[in-house]
């Protein structure tokens, strides 16, 4: 039988209701859930006892990967099947992983307030919660980074959204609960997550497991690290020849694709490139991680993307005035705090403000460009639906 007690080794059992419960290390007494067929019970302190190691080796990691830094804190003694302690694992391998990546923390204080905050999630916490602890440990690590608290907006809802994608990537999988495939889990929903919203890209590595043999309740092909599921695939040299010369091509007409949007976005959109308004662009902070001058270059640039898609499936679309509305399309946001009266506001109104910044800067100003900056933010603004293919290309 794989061991579960940490006492004597029997397999664990969950209560439906709480019981008063003596600790079979510390003797402290408290409510639990949860204990062994022969009635032991283990803390949550006693459990993770020897978990403040995690920060000594996080301190002197220098990988970017959050799945190869969990994984050598699975291996040290402390860190046990299943148990509490990956409540505090999962945000600190993010927090290492995300500070050797180039995010701007202060990693000793950033661990310390981790495993404060992760210690205060019981074991047990996936079924008698409905939420997965280490899900809630890439919250918590989201939350950290960009300073939330509880009256935030921006990174109060970044946090949230964090863990709520852990939790349904959890969910889908089902369980029977097994700590490591739902830390494996949530943090690859971490990765993405943070590269998409934060622009810090930290790296992973395929995920094979090798713990299921210590696993009762291991649900063997349906979990989607089983070593059955990742068959070694063997490919020739030859193979691996063309592979390279494919990836190679790829990169190649990628890096034409940039210039060229780069060219036509210089090309119709030069008046408004070279203004004021969108110099000061690049002084105001917009969506937490980046600038408004930022942010709008992303979004022209991802505009003229969908454009060239639509111009191969023979639809007709004007560049010159995607260019020109997307350059726009929240220029109207500068010095919000002077024009609107709240955030509410300034999200219903901004886009009328940036029809006017927009008249000002261009002096042929397109009819099609001032529906594309008027109706961008339906239906959360005060206009109708966009109307044309070009209006719904910069609203995407």
């Amino acid at each position: 039988m794989k061991e579960e007690c940490l006492i004597c080794k029997a397999p664990l059992v969950y209560l439906k209701t709480n019981e008063i419960m003596e600790c079979a290390i510390c003797h402290k007494k408290e409510n639990s859930k949860t204990r062994c067929v022969n009635g032991h019970y283990v803390c949550n302190e006693c459990h993770t006892a020897g978990m403040d190691q995690i920060i000594g080796l996080c301190l002197g990691e220098t990988s970017k990967d959050p799945i190869a830094i969990i994984e050598r804190m699975m291996a040290m003694p402390f860190c046990h099947m299943h148990g509490p302690e990956h409540h505090v694992m999962v945000g600190a391998a993010l927090l290492t992983a995300y500070k050797n990546a180039g995010g701007d923390i202060d990693l000793p204080q950033a661990l310390a307030e981790m495993m404060n905050r992760g210690k205060q999630v019981p074991g047990g916490a996936c079924g008698f919660w409905g939420a997965c602890g280490a899900g809630i440990s890439t919250g918590m690590f989201v939350s950290i980074i960009t300073d939330s608290s509880p009256l935030m907006q921006e990174s109060y809802g970044l946090s949230n959204v964090m863990t709520s994608e852990s939790l349904n990537r959890i969910g889908e999988i089902g369980g029977p609960r097994c700590c490591k495939r739902d830390s494996y889990l949530s943090l690859l929903t971490a990765i993405d997550f943070v590269r998409d919203t934060l622009g810090i890209e930290m790296d992973k590595h395929e995920i094979v497991c090798t713990h299921s043999k210590d696993n009762n309740q291991c649900i063997g092909k349906r979990c989607p690290f089983s070593p059955a599921n990742h068959k070694e695939k063997k490919r020739s040299h030859i193979m691996d020849s063309n592979i390279k010369q494919l990836n190679n091509l790829i990169k190649e007409k990628r890096d034409d694709r940039k210039e060229r949007i780069k060219a036509d976005i210089e090309l119709y959109g030069h008046e408004v490139l070279e203004s004021e308004e969108m110099k000061n662009a690049y002084d105001q902070t917009h969506h937490i991680w980046s600038t408004l001058g930022e942010h709008t270059i992303r979004v022209t640039a991802t505009s003229v993307l969908i454009c060239y898609v639509l111009r191969k499936l023979h639809i007709k679309v004007s560049i010159p005035a995607v260019v020109i509305g997307a350059l726009c399309h929240d220029l109207g946001m500068l010095d919000r705090g002077e024009k609107f009266a709240s955030d509410k506001e300034a999200i219903r109104d901004h886009a009328e403000e940036s029809v006017k910044v927009a008249r000002e800067i261009v002096e042929d100003m397109p009819e099609m460009a001032e529906e594309i900056i008027e109706r961008h933010m339906w239906p959360m603004g005060k206009t109708d639906a966009p109307s044309t293919v070009e209006s719904v290309v910069v609203s995407v």
